[in-house]
């Protein structure tokens, strides 16, 4: 098991993607990184509760409903 924390690997991806662009100016950065980390964490939170969204939204401090309108969102779900 790595002792990198989830953190460290967004610093140092953050790191990466300004440095490939190379002096462009970024935009809309904060929405783009939310919705990068957002599907992947709800995929296997889903996952790890056996496809429970009440179980899962628990674990997430999310309320059910909010977790089915952000599954839809990224498509996890129909």
């Amino acid at each position: 098991m790595s002792n990198t924390t989830i953190e460290e690997c967004i610093r140092a991806t953050l790191e990466t993607y300004f440095r490939d662009l190379n002096g462009t100016e970024p935009a809309g950065m904060y929405e783009m990184l939310v919705k990068a980390a957002e599907r992947p964490l709800l995929d296997v939170v889903m996952q790890k509760a056996d496809q429970n969204q009440s179980r899962a939204a628990e674990w997430l401090g999310l309320n059910r409903n909010t977790l089915r309108k952000k599954l839809v969102e990224h498509q996890l779900i129909k």
